[in-house]
C-alpha cells in the first residue's frame, strides 16, 4: 500500500487552515500532520514532524513565510515547501524561490491545482501554477546578460550542459533523453550541480543559471 503524503499547514488565518485541512482530508493519499499560526512555530514544528510538504503563507506574525521557508529548507532540504498566498508580485515569487520553495500557488487556486502541486512537490518536482508560470516565462523571455567565459568554474563540462538544460526547463527524464544518458546518471549530475552551486533545489538553480545567461 502506498504511503500517504504528509502535509503541514502554516497560516495565521484559522479559517483558511480549516478550509485546507478539510480539502486535504477528503483527498486520497494525503494526510495533514500538523499546523501552525506563525513562522517561528512553523519552522520548529516542521523540523520536528518532518512532513513531506509544507503549505506556507507569506505574511505571518513572528517570522514571515519566506524566512520560515529558508529555515526549513536549510535544516531539512528534503521537505518541499509550497508558498500559498494572496500575493503574486515578482518580488514575492523570486524571494520564495531563492528561499528554497518548490511551489507557489495563489489562495484563489482550485482544489485540483492545490492537490496537483502537493503531489508534484512531494515527488521532488517544482511546480509554480499557471499564473506564476506565466510570470516566470515573461521574466525569463526578456534580455539576459551574456555568460562570462569562466561561468561556474566548479562545474565539469558535462555539468555545464546539464545546467543549461535545467535552465531551459527540462526535467531529469528529458535531460537524459537529450544527452543520451541514463535517468540515474542525469539525476546524479543534477544532484552534483545543486551541491556545487549550493542551491536548495531546481528553482534556485534555474534562477542562478538564467541570471548568468544560460538556458
Amino acid at each position: 500500500m502506498t504511503e500517504s503524503i504528509t502535509v503541514f499547514i502554516a497560516d495565521d488565518h484559522r479559517l483558511f487552515r480549516d478550509g485546507l485541512r478539510a480539502l486535504l482530508a477528503a483527498t486520497t493519499g494525503i494526510e495533514v500532520v500538523g499546523e501552525a499560526a506563525d513562522g517561528v512555530e512553523a519552522a520548529a514544528l516542521a523540523e520536528q514532524l518532518q512532513p513531506d510538504v509544507v503549505l506556507m503563507d507569506v505574511q505571518m506574525p513572528g517570522l514571515n513565510g519566506i524566512e520560515a521557508t529558508r529555515r526549513i529548507t536549510t535544516t531539512s532540504p528534503h521537505i518541499g515547501v509550497i508558498i500559498v498566498t494572496m500575493f503574486e508580485d515578482d518580488d514575492s515569487v523570486f524571494a520564495a524561490m531563492r528561499a528554497g520553495a518548490r511551489g507557489y500557488i495563489l489562495k484563489g487556486a482550485g482544489q485540483e491545482e492545490v492537490v496537483r502541486t502537493i503531489r508534484a512537490v512531494a515527488q521532488g518536482e517544482a511546480l509554480f501554477g499557471p499564473a506564476i508560470a506565466a510570470r516566470l516565462m515573461t521574466y525569463f523571455s526578456g534580455p539576459r546578460p551574456t555568460a562570462p567565459a569562466a561561468l561556474f568554474p566548479e562545474l565539469t563540462s558535462r555539468e555545464h550542459e546539464v545546467l543549461d538544460l535545467i535552465a531551459a526547463g527540462l526535467d531529469n527524464e528529458a535531460i537524459a533523453t537529450r544527452l543520451v544518458i541514463s535517468r540515474k546518471t542525469a539525476r546524479n549530475h543534477v544532484s552534483n550541480i545543486f551541491s556545487k552551486l549550493q542551491v536548495a533545489g531546481r528553482a534556485e538553480a534555474i534562477i542562478r543559471a538564467r541570471d548568468a545567461g544560460m538556458g
